[in-house]
């Protein structure tokens, strides 16, 4: 049964992969086809990576019975994160998954059909490669990569295994979001031509870095996997590597923006953008330890005299556009504009009046750590949907390693203090100093390779 279970979800999801690489549902399983098949065969055995923040996001559709879904296995670098979510998820689901400190042992138990990636940034792409070369569809939580290069080394894995990879953008499954973009689309504002796209928080003073033993419980080792080694400083391991410099995370470029600038580049329709420029700096408790910029604006130029702007706050809590959840995009076209958040949006024509609305109650709609809601339960019922061949995914890894590479090129920018052109083809950058910055520097042994 255990064969013949893993022999249905590879098939069912090879032809899954295949729809939506071609845009198309043609080839997907039919619902008469697919109800033939029940019970054990149609379980979906998952483990998560990661057990901070996000983890939660995904219990809901894992728990769900209808969604025939099997938490397996609990995996984190820290033994208290192990603990806690076990405890946690007692009551929310029926069996006990094991917990494993090391992703690696996960990736040699065969039984295992799919990851969901929720560790540090530097971990997303070389884990992701690892689980997809053992045979495994992957939930990518965001950033899919920490460096341009790692976007598409994750891209050209996915091409080659051929494995569903969702990333964890997760406003693509809204129901809201993608009826608007598809009015955009049709023309509701006639031609779409630039994008404002915010993030408003009141983050407060981060301690400053003071070398520590790593807390107990915590192989240090293993948190670092991809990153060169270095000695620990207090505090690293629970969200402030964020801020701690580039080795583990990506800024609130990577953290935040991701979303924001992804629902931008759908309703604009654009890919690479021609040119990137930025004005960053870290502006508010300047001797604490953070030590990237808290505040930024990005201008990307993309063909079709089309652009999309970022207005990034950190750290200063005014609700300059008027959202009280601070963060959103708006969208305005030749013909009208549209405001769109994780709450719904508003549509409205050229002198300002409200013309139409789609606004819903949503678990998901600001800027608190971690949690989850209504669009990440069908941004995870959607990844298992697909890796059943009954549904695309809503946000292939192709298409968010483009959008990802909008905060690349923002940081890139900022850390060499100087905009750049780009070739829009290919997404590579015409300046030779921002290309020193494309990849980075990795432990000995724990490269991604090409492929």
């Amino acid at each position: 049964m255990s064969s013949n279970r893993r022999d249905f979800i590879k098939k069912t999801a090879i032809v899954a992969v295949g729809s939506t690489l071609v845009g198309s549902s043609a080839n997907a399983m039919t619902a008469k086809s697919y109800s033939k098949i029940i019970g054990a065969n149609d379980r979906i055995n998952v483990a998560i990576q990661g057990l901070g923040r996000r983890y939660s996001a995904y219990i809901p559709a894992i728990a769900n019975k209808n969604n025939n879904v099997e938490l397996t296995y609990l995996c984190d670098v820290m033994k208290s994160q192990r603990d806690k979510a076990s405890v946690e998820l007692a009551s929310k689901i029926n069996h006990k998954p094991k917990l494993e400190n090391d992703i690696r042992k996960i990736l040699d138990d065969k039984e295992v059909d799919a990851i969901f990636m929720s560790t540090p940034d530097h971990w997303h792409a070389p884990g992701a490669c690892m689980a997809m070369q053992a045979d495994k569809h992957v939930f990518l939580e965001k950033p899919c990569s920490h460096n341009p290069r790692e976007g598409e080394l994750v891209v050209a894995y996915q091409k080659k295994f051929n494995k569903v990879v969702q990333m964890g953008n997760q406003q693509r499954s809204s129901p809201e979001s993608q009826e608007i973009i598809k009015e955009i689309h049709n023309g509701i504002i006639g031609d779409a031509y630039k994008a404002t796209a915010f993030y408003i928080n009141s983050r407060d003073r981060v301690p400053n870095q003071i070398k520590a033993t790593p807390p107990e419980g915590l192989d240090w080792n293993l948190f670092q996997g991809p990153a060169p080694r270095k000695a620990y400083t207090d505090n690293t391991w629970d969200y402030n590597w964020h801020w701690y410099g580039w080795d583990f995370g990506t800024a609130e470029m990577g953290n935040n923006a991701t979303h924001e600038l992804d629902i931008a580049r759908w309703a604009l329709g654009v890919t690479y953008p021609e040119y990137v420029s930025v004005d960053a700096g870290k502006h508010h408790f300047k001797d604490d330890g953070w030590e990237m910029y808290d505040t930024m604006e990005a201008t990307f130029k993309f063909a079709g005299n089309k652009t999309i702007k970022w207005d990034g706050n950190s750290r200063t809590g005014y609700h300059k556009y008027g959202n009280k959840y601070g963060r959103g995009t708006i969208i305005d076209g030749s013909e009208g504009t549209v405001y769109i958040d994780r709450g719904g949006y508003k549509l409205f024509n050229l002198k300002g009046g409200l013309i139409k609305e789609n606004l819903t109650p949503n678990e998901e709609e600001g800027t608190a750590l971690g949690g989850g809601g209504d669009m990440s339960t069908l941004h995870t019922v959607n990844f298992f949907d697909t890796i059943r061949g009954k549904a695309q995914l809503t946000s292939p890894i192709d298409e968010g390693a483009i959008s990802q590479m909008l905060t690349h090129y923002a940081n890139i920018a900022s850390r060499i203090e100087n905009s750049f052109e780009i070739d829009e083809t290919t997404g590579r950058i015409f300046n030779k100093e921002a290309m020193k910055l494309w990849s980075r520097s990795y432990e000995p042994g724990w490269e991604i390779k090409d492929i």
